[in-house]
């Protein structure tokens, strides 16, 4: 089933430049993102280039605003531009030759002048470098009344809903084999919050230390080391346990992304283009789990035994502290 993908992503103006490396390939290589292809770079191309680097063209339409409207405020956390990305289910574009590929991408233009004002669109680039076809399209989230507002002009999840419904239906209009995917707001699924993958990272970095810290144990170091890591155990084990037990919430949703990556890898790659970022960032999380479940379980019997009895010491403690 085709579906028509768009996502947005809110930037605070400051990794502009970093974005408009990427998608005005002004990079030499793209270590971070295998996919780009430099050798078919030359078939990207743009339905609006912008004139000047993207912080100026950021500046210079805010400035506009605030000369037309002097209640125009910018705050240090002020979302500045929207880095939208719009493509489609891979096999359907594999299926179109190319001068529909450029109209499809030109109809989803279409949708976001009007929706969003063309005056306020400084990129849209199509990148045929990487594994699927896609454009970002970056703009300014201006109101009509000239004050920067992303929560107003993108909203929450409703008016997110709002936005697919919109867009699927404009892009049905001229493609009508499209078909509508189920929001998250019809299928109930939980949206994992992003401070729990900020948690993760820094769950895993702590346990990539630990783990050099095991493999660096020697013959005339043994005793020393091993205190050592216990130690760092110590304070790193209770934090996943408190950590498994704030995703409970999300079990669902985790279970079915492992059967998706475990039983059909293809499912799992088209799934990637669907949700974008958000997908591959769950499933960071899932492997990330994963990892340190693996390298607690590859602790020597006697450490894992001496950490135990000291995590119950520990929860003995606090169970007596609090009464």
């Amino acid at each position: 089933m085709p579906y028509a993908i768009m996502r947005f992503e809110k930037r605070k103006g400051g990794p502009a430049s970093a974005i408009e490396k990427h998608h005005e390939r002004k990079k030499e290589r793209y270590a971070s993102n295998p996919d780009v292809d430099t050798d078919r770079s030359h078939l990207n191309y743009h339905l609006i280039q912008p004139q000047h680097k993207y912080y100026a063209e950021i500046q210079s339409r805010i400035e506009r605003a605030q000369r037309e409207n002097p209640k125009c405020k910018v705050r240090k956390d002020s979302v500045k531009f929207i880095d939208t990305i719009v493509t489609a289910t891979p096999e359907y574009l594999d299926r179109l030759p190319p001068e529909q590929v450029r109209r499809y991408f030109e109809r989803a233009l279409d949708f976001f002048k009007t929706e969003v004002g063309e005056a306020n669109i400084f990129s849209a680039v199509v990148h045929m470098d990487e594994r699927n076809p896609h454009m970002h399209l970056c703009f300014v989230p201006l109101t009509k009344d000239n004050r920067l507002s992303a929560k107003e002009v993108i909203g929450g999840r409703d008016k997110l809903v709002e936005w697919q419904d919109k867009f699927h239906d404009h892009m049905a209009a001229e493609f009508p084999e499209l078909e509508r995917g189920q929001s998250a707001a019809v299928t109930r699924r939980k949206h994992i919050p992003t401070w729990l993958y900020k948690q993760s990272h820094q769950l895993t970095d702590e346990m990539k230390q630990i783990r050099t810290e095991l493999e660096q144990i020697g013959t005339l170091n043994a005793k020393r080391q091993r205190e050592k890591i216990l130690k760092l155990l110590e304070q790193w084990y209770p934090q996943v346990n408190a950590f498994e037990a704030k995703l409970k919430p999300y079990d669902d949703q985790i279970r079915i992304l492992k059967q998706n990556a475990l039983s059909d890898r293809r499912d799992a790659e088209r799934a990637r283009w669907e949700q974008h970022q958000e997908h591959q960032e769950k499933m960071s999380l899932i492997y990330e789990l994963q990892e340190c479940q693996d390298f607690i379980d590859s602790i020597p019997q006697d450490l894992r035994e001496q950490l135990k009895e000291r995590y119950e010491a520990q929860l003995e403690q606090e169970q007596q502290f609090r009464y």
